[in-house]
């Protein structure tokens, strides 16, 4: 009679483990996958109050449960170590609690204890010996298994479950990065953030620039780009990114003169919920963005005292917090930093850290002023000129007395100022002809004084 019993509880395990293998196939909702599941325990081998605790950020939450309302799910959370489900996690092995009234292992956070209740088994879901939840279950006085028999099946179903967790896990953190891109990307479209294209230029100082970039991309090293507003710092972090290893992954920039001191770190590293009045949201920084690509710090000497320290750790460790938080989170990051300011002076000055300066001014790129570029500027012209007509799809003609104009006007702004300027040309000008008397109307003014020297 015995044999029996043991025959016909074998084919209860066996058939539980194919109908929870059936519903773990299907992945469109994970939630209502582990639902089922647990509702075959309950129904073939009678436990009770099924749940499955998912761990994040030091947590046990409620992932997928049975009998539980929504009060009971936000009360029944664990750290690790904190009671026998807290326990598992953190020992990595079943807990049993033989009587669950007179155990303080068995906290009762979801108060569903009854008089049926005999014992609680939690069981961890383990991935590559990395604990990502726990599967726990009342064991109750209709329940026809013992703990060593619920503990055995329990072992081998939340391992089903640890696969498929895991899964879905990667499956979200795959989903969200996307995501934070997608916003990332439309933010920067906002903003309207320029892009000149290619570099264009003949001129020796800029080929030189042309053979560092091909040299050091290929590597992780720092690069600190040097120049006056407008230069083209943004696209040279553009060209050594799009010519290194990390291409196919993100180039995020950030503008650290655009951004406010109390501001500054929440953009880099992110923040936590609640971590200050207006952070509703957890929100990941650039760091975390740019992890596995290239991050550009534009601006760079205009970074806050704290903002350095910090900056400064992540060079030398790879890993931050996020603000408000205290979780640790290592990043893969090539970073390309640029600035207009004379370091060295403010390092004097004690505006800069010296040790953060040395780490990022491991290569050093210099950008000339437009002024000091010869004919590059007629390049320039012609380059702009074209793509601008083509946007505006109108023709218009710079005769050789204009073209004398340009190339004589100091550029203060450099090649942004110069786009600029040739944008207002097109929709201006016709295709008569610009006369030099047309084009210093057209040309930024400058002060007299400064007219005065050219």
């Amino acid at each position: 009679m015995k044999a029996q019993c043991d025959i016909c509880m074998i084919q209860k395990e066996l058939s539980t483990l194919y109908d929870i293998a059936n519903y773990m196939s299907d992945s469109r909702d994970i939630v209502k996958s582990f639902e089922n599941s647990l509702g075959a325990l309950k129904n073939s081998l009678e436990l009770d109050n099924c749940v499955i605790y998912k761990l994040e950020n030091e947590t046990l939450g409620v992932f997928a449960s049975l009998n539980f309302n929504k009060f009971q799910k936000e009360l029944a959370s664990y750290k690790i170590g904190e009671g026998s489900t807290g326990l598992a996690a953190q020992s990595k092995e079943p807990i049993v609690v033989e009587n669950v009234h007179n155990n303080i292992l068995f906290l009762n956070k979801a108060g569903n204890r009854n008089a049926s209740t005999i014992s609680y088994i939690a069981v961890p879901l383990l991935v590559d010996d990395q604990v990502i939840g726990v599967l726990g279950a009342n064991l109750t006085k209709t329940t026809k298994i013992d703990f060593e028999e619920t503990v055995r099946i329990l072992t081998i179903i939340s391992s089903l479950f640890a696969q498929a967790m895991y899964s879905h896990i990667s499956s979200e953190a795959e989903k969200q990065k996307l995501q934070d891109l997608k916003l990332y990307y439309k933010m920067e479209w906002d903003s309207k953030v320029h892009n000149f294209g290619d570099i264009v230029g003949e001129h020796p100082k800029i080929q030189h620039v042309f053979k560092s970039i091909e040299r050091i991309a290929q590597s992780d090293v720092t690069v600190l780009v040097r120049g006056e507003t407008g230069t083209g710092k943004e696209l040279v972090a553009a060209a050594i990114h799009k010519r290194s290893k990390r291409c196919d992954e993100p180039f995020i920039k950030i503008n650290c003169a655009a951004i406010s001191d109390t501001l500054i770190e929440s953009e880099l590293f992110g923040h936590e919920k609640g971590a200050f009045t207006d952070a509703k949201d957890m929100r990941k920084g650039r760091f975390e963005l740019a992890d596995g690509g290239t991050l550009f710090l534009d601006e760079i000497g205009d970074i806050s005292p704290s903002a350095q320290v910090k900056l400064l750790r992540v060079l030398q460790e790879r890993e931050f917090e996020r603000v408000g938080g205290s979780k640790t989170i290592k990043v893969n990051v090539r970073l390309v930093a640029a600035t207009n300011r004379p370091l060295e002076q403010m390092v004097k000055e004690g505006k800069f850290r010296e040790d953060l300066y040395y780490r990022l001014n491991v290569i050093p790129i210099d950008l000339p002023p437009l002024r000091e570029r010869g004919d590059d500027i007629k390049l320039l012209v012609n380059f702009f000129l074209k793509r601008s007509m083509s946007n505006h799809k109108k023709l218009v003609i710079i005769t050789d007395e204009a073209m004398s104009e340009l190339m004589h006007y100091p550029w203060p702004g450099n090649i942004r100022e110069l786009e600029n300027t040739i944008e207002r040309i097109v929709l201006m000008g016709s295709e008569d002809g610009i006369s030099a008397e047309e084009m210093r109307m057209l040309i930024p003014p400058l002060e007299a004084m400064q007219r005065d020297e050219l």
